[in-house]
């Protein structure tokens, strides 16, 4: 195995890990954005008030788009098993 096979693993595994937090990540970003905004709009300044709001939203997000992760982490996992007898050697 050389060195630009590891890498190129590497790449795909740090490229997949983008694709399949980033959608949930940036819904995080967006309901905490909005709850701030609702805070400072109210002036209400309860720490506790963007949790559920936060992993409710999340709980969605991974019931929308759970197929397509699960879905990505098995066929990289599929391909990365498959070539396996080429990195052996």
């Amino acid at each position: 195995m050389t060195q630009q096979e590891v890498l190129n693993i590497t790449s795909e595994t740090i490229w997949l890990i983008i694709k399949t937090a980033g959608p949930l990540l940036i819904i995080s970003l967006i309901v905490g954005l909005i709850v701030s905004v609702f805070q400072t709009v109210t002036s209400i300044q309860e720490q506790t008030l963007t949790f559920v709001p936060k992993i409710v939203s999340i709980f969605l997000g991974i019931m929308l788009l759970g197929s397509y992760i699960l879905t990505s982490i098995v066929e990289f996992m599929e391909s990365l098993w498959g070539s396996f007898g080429e990195f052996i050697l």
